[in-house]
């Protein structure tokens, strides 16, 4: 049987997750899609698109997705699932898992990965993390769930814009680029998304590819002093009611979130065993704040890329494909985490470099 791909979908309560979900339950895209749910509320799934009654944990939809709360833990619902689709009981695709309001999607993540008989038979493909666009100046400042559902994504999608100004739309994204540069921003009117870009985003695969947001990459190098981390008045950080006039000047100062990102370049190789050491440490002390990293990187000793990413204490690495005969060999890595120390982790990597 080949592997089942999963998506974990997130967000703010009130963004918008469900009116996505349920577009992608009832439209007709000729998908098998089974959805878990943390729970079935009353802005849940409506019930006329429910075949049967909920008293079942299994319902079959009537364009032949179906839809499963969790009763148990993840863990138990998967191996329910994947076992009845092995049985030729349930007949699925894919999965879609939608967390609650406030939950850290982390150790939804892990068990993808910790679960052997979950490895086995699903393939944890995206975080997709829906923001809106109202309220979210707000709930990225009292929240700190909301900030580390952001700074996991591996795409994000932004609701209610059409409620705000153009202004604080471009500050709010602004600041969701300083949390998360790897995850692409998508401005979506409700619930309307192709699905095309919510399913095979491939956000786990350990491809050669390092997308950062170019406007990040950009900032950085004309402005190092910025992303230390100081104190910073911008307009979207005071509290969400005083929208005024002073939005418009704030985009270029940076945000104090707890949640943030940055980037390491080096033209130089790093030394493996060296390197190998450092992030085995650097895991190890701060794995539980470390959301998401990823990097391609030169090895000394190697033709090829080594790729590595993880989920907090999670690593993985592979070998990619050989550098390019014309192609500058520069390494690239993103940290995105809570409070991680940039200066320690900057001058470890700067000192795993072959010297």
């Amino acid at each position: 049987m080949s592997m089942i791909p999963a998506t974990i979908l997130t967000g703010f309560l009130g963004a918008g997750k469900t009116t996505l979900l349920k577009r992608v339950l009832t439209e007709a895209h000729g998908q098998k899609i089974a959805v878990i749910e943390n729970e079935f509320g009353e802005e849940n799934i409506d019930n006329d698109i429910l075949v049967n009654d909920t008293q079942e944990q299994i319902i079959q939809m009537s364009n032949g997705c179906i839809c499963c709360s969790i009763r148990e833990d993840l863990r138990s619902t998967l191996q329910l699932l994947a076992a009845k689709k092995r049985k030729g009981l349930l007949d699925f695709e894919r999965v879609v898992i939608e967390t609650t309001g406030l939950a850290d999607p982390g150790p939804v993540a892990q068990t993808f990965f910790m679960d052997d008989e979950i490895a086995e038979s699903f393939l944890l493909d995206a975080i997709i993390t829906v923001v809106d666009a109202k309220h979210a100046a707000q709930q990225l400042n009292d929240r700190q769930e909301a900030r580390r559902q952001v700074g996991f994504a591996d795409q994000i999608f932004i609701s209610k814009s059409d409620l705000v100004s153009a202004d604080e739309l471009g500050a709010l994204q602004h600041r969701l680029k300083h949390m998360n540069p790897r995850a692409p921003q998508k401005v979506v009117h409700f619930g309307d998304v192709p699905l095309s870009e919510v399913l095979d985003l491939r956000g786990f695969n350990l491809n050669a590819k390092l997308d950062i947001d170019p406007d990040f990459l950009k900032e950085d190098e004309h402005d190092h002093h910025h992303h230390e981390g100081e104190d910073c008045d911008h307009p979207s950080h005071k509290h969400g009611h005083d929208h005024g006039h002073e939005h418009g000047h704030g985009h270029h100062h940076h945000h104090d979130d707890d949640v943030k990102s940055f980037v390491f370049r080096s033209e130089r190789p790093f030394d493996p065993a060296k390197l190998e050491d450092f992030l085995g440490a650097i895991v190890n002390i701060y794995g539980p704040r470390m959301l998401r990293y990823k990097g391609v990187l030169a090895i000394k000793g190697t033709e090829r890329k080594v790729i590595f990413q993880g989920v907090h204490q999670l690593m993985g690495s592979d070998l990619g494909p050989a550098w390019g005969e014309e192609e500058p060999r520069i390494s690239k890595m993103v940290f995105i985490g809570i409070d991680l120390p940039k200066d320690i982790l900057m001058q470890g990597l700067e000192q795993s470099l072959v010297s």
